[in-house]
């Protein structure tokens, strides 16, 4: 069973090879040997000096060889160690800071708009998939209307006192009438207009449990199903995604792209996602997520690293961030996601913003 160690317990030499092998794997994704880190260290220590090091190293699981007489390669815990306890931030550059800042003005945009392109942006420096965690919609709503669009399809129409529209497809039960529709409408129009979304679910709900209401059944699963596409259908907001097709930058084998399938099914789905991010939401500050340390990545082989965002009241609204392979340029892309959350934040303002949209579902 390997041993636990942290920073404090490796030598001053354990330090420098374990440094000198992590960012060997995070350049190129390849093993290290005895020999090439002879060349590059500091002191002169000699090739048996250093496998015994390295060996020590994996006695501590921080360190694995993929196989027999191979160089070696950190492992996820190593990784963990070395962002957590070695890693050294670097510093945005101006032009980064630019086009990330650029981002920060709905000037001609809504906020969704401004919201992917701020992603796309942090997906594009990083060279990593980029997601953000939307705020919920708090806007009062003024209208809303059902739309047949099938036998089981309508098309619900959102208009919030603030001007916001958002058209989103619900499924319906078998048998609906449009009578049904235009019924349900009519009941929230007059009942709910003017509460916000949460609201008026909440008032909803409570009237169903109460036997309050006086539509007919079919009437009243419609109203319930329409509600929840935004007030309840999406835990904790909107998920955005941008930039995947750079989860496949790093592919070099049949068995990485079979992880990676799995990873986009995971996206697709995006509920452990949105649990994962909602997870954000109770600490401050960049949250990294390494390997198999999240259901999620168990296999995948990919990090997350992912930051909240807040209004000018100081409150966790959003989260914000990447996901990549575990070999990331953490020291870079740790800095970019940080900024990135800071320019979200100011880009929402201090109401919280309203992620009302005009072009249906966000994939």
């Amino acid at each position: 069973m390997p041993r636990s160690r942290n920073v404090s317990e490796l030598s001053e030499r354990s330090r420098e090879i374990f440094r000198l092998v992590v960012d060997a794997y995070v350049e190129t994704g390849e093993p290290v040997g005895s020999r090439t880190l002879s060349r590059r260290l500091t002191s002169s220590l000699s090739p048996a000096t250093i496998r015994n090091v390295m060996a020590d190293l994996e006695d501590a699981g921080l360190l694995y060889a993929p196989h027999t007489s191979a160089g070696r390669l950190p492992t996820e815990k190593g990784m963990r160690l070395f962002v957590t306890g070695l890693l050294e931030l670097g510093q945005l550059s101006g032009i980064e800071r630019q086009q990330l800042d650029a981002q920060a003005q709905l000037s001609g945009k809504s906020l969704e708009q401004a919201l992917s392109g701020a992603i796309a942006t942090l997906s594009g420096l990083s060279g990593c998939a980029g997601l953000v965690l939307a705020p919920k919609a708090q806007a009062a709503f003024k209208q809303i209307e059902f739309i047949p669009l099938g036998p089981t399809r309508a098309l619900v129409v959102l208009i919030t006192h603030d001007g916001q529209v958002e058209n989103r497809v619900v499924d319906l039960p078998e048998g609906v009438p449009p009578s049904a529709l235009t019924e349900a409408s009519n009941y929230l129009n007059a009942r709910l207009s003017g509460l916000s979304l949460e609201e008026a679910r909440s008032r909803l709900l409570t009237e169903l449990h109460d036997a309050q209401l006086q539509l007919d059944t079919l009437a009243a699963r419609v109203v319930e199903a329409g509600l929840a596409v935004w007030a309840g259908g999406e835990k904790g907001g909107q998920l955005i995604v941008r930039g995947q097709a750079h989860l496949l930058d790093d592919v070099n084998a049949l068995g990485d792209l079979e992880r990676i399938r799995g990873l986009f099914d995971a996206l697709e789905t995006k509920e452990t996602l949105l649990s994962l991010l909602d997870r954000t939401h109770q600490a401050d500050g960049v949250q990294i997520f390494i390997g198999a340390e999240n259901d999620l990545f168990s296999v995948s082989g990919c990090s997350m690293i992912v930051a909240p965002y807040h209004n000018s009241q100081a409150k966790i609204i959003g989260a914000i961030g990447v996901i990549g392979p575990t070999r990331l340029n953490y020291a870079r892309i740790i800095p970019l996601v940080d900024y990135t959350a800071k320019v979200v934040g100011r880009l929402i303002g201090p109401t919280g913003g309203n992620t009302g949209s005009t072009g249906g579902p966000l994939f």
